[in-house]
């Protein structure tokens, strides 16, 4: 089952504290606002072509079934949660880009990867008792773009008056952006901003690696997660320049065109907090330093050649499951005021399509 070294810790991993969480007076009124921005992007959206999206990661690209394998023997450390014990257990995949409407791809936002494990035990998080899944929500990111709810709250405020606003000058604006976002990477540097706004580079989805970018309890410690291409047809795809043509979805079928011929794995990879001052929990703009705590192998997924497209997946996996990093267990509790204010927003999303598309989620078993 364990075909990889054992892993070994750079250094040990601090405790978490119920103090390292700084819990602002008005942050449930935050919270409240952003359901309700979120929610005007729904019905936006509804209004306009009649099915209920997402709010955010509207348009999945690829959506996957296969298989994770926890390692055996991970240090007590590692062994937590999900991760606890040696197991090879089912696993959807949603590769997906970030707006609340469903653009052209030649409008290069960033990417994102939502990640359920089935068949996870142990205490659960409040709302999901019951289920057996472990939801991990990532981005092709290190870091979350803004550092507080409230700077997170301003930021989607402005994104939400361009819902299903100037298509075509998005376009645009976007090849505007991907030469000024190339032009600041040769000089070493990198703008989240230029590349939320439509700058990221048009490059092939399956290349990407993945992150948590804010951090979640590991047992007694917190952590962030990875999911990182690790087989030589992805790794090979990472960079790679994508030619959409006049196809507006052409990151879809990039994927579905791979996973024809194809099959891929990714390790799954841990980085345990070492440091409160330079691992914080409140500040979500953080990147946490590899030097420091490196991130360190617990578990591969592997899928299979399949089609990654197709009508009764649409119906299964991307309107009939909500992937949420509330769905999961105590010991991977969601930390940070980031992670706190968005957990209505993931319950009213869920409810929202489910009300509006007729169609109940369901959490596989």
């Amino acid at each position: 089952m364990n075909d990889f070294p054992v892993p070994r810790l750079a250094a040990h991993p601090i405790p978490f504290q119920p103090s390292f969480e700084q819990i602002p007076d008005d942050e449930a009124e935050t919270a409240k606002e952003l359901a309700e921005t979120l929610h005007s992007i729904m019905e936006t959206t509804f209004k306009d072509n009649g099915h209920a999206n997402r709010s955010v990661h509207a348009k999945a690209h690829g959506l996957l079934r296969g298989q994770l394998t926890v390692l055996a023997d991970l240090p007590a450390e590692l062994a937590q949660g999900a991760f606890a014990k040696p197991a090879t257990v089912p696993v959807f995949l949603r590769f997906s880009t970030n707006p609340g409407d469903i653009l052209d791809d030649k409008v290069s936002t960033p990417r994102g990867l939502a990640v359920k494990i089935v068949g996870v035990e142990g205490p659960r998080l409040s709302g999901s008792e019951g289920q057996v899944t472990q939801d991990f929500v990532m981005q092709n990111a290190k870091a979350f773009t803004a550092a507080t709810p409230k700077a997170f709250l301003k930021t989607l405020k402005l994104l939400a008056k361009t819902t299903d606003k100037a298509p075509g000058m998005k376009r645009a604006l976007s090849a505007l952006l991907r030469g000024v976002e190339s032009t600041i990477e040769a000089m070493g540097g990198e703008s989240g901003t230029l590349k939320s706004l439509g700058g990221h580079p048009q490059t092939h989805i399956l290349g990407e690696s993945f992150s948590t970018v804010v951090p979640f309890l590991y047992g007694p410690y917190y952590a962030k997660l990875a999911v990182v291409p690790v087989s030589e047809t992805l790794t090979a795809l990472t960079d790679q320049h994508v030619d959409f043509g006049d196809n507006p979805d052409g990151l879809r079928a990039a994927v579905s065109d791979y996973f024809t011929r194809h099959g891929g794995t990714w390790e799954v990879r841990i980085q345990l907090a070492t440091d409160i001052e330079k691992m914080p929990i409140e500040d979500a703009s953080v990147q946490w330093p590899e030097d420091v705590s490196p991130f360190v192998t617990v578990a591969r997924i592997e899928v299979e050649p399949q089609s990654a497209w197709d009508e009764e997946k649409v119906r299964q996996i991307d309107d009939g499951m909500a992937f949420s990093p509330w769905h999961g267990l105590q010991a991977h509790r969601p930390l940070g005021g980031v992670m706190r204010v968005r957990k209505p927003s993931y319950e009213m999303s869920s409810t929202f399509r489910a009300n509006h598309n007729g169609c109940p989620m369901h959490e596989p078993r």
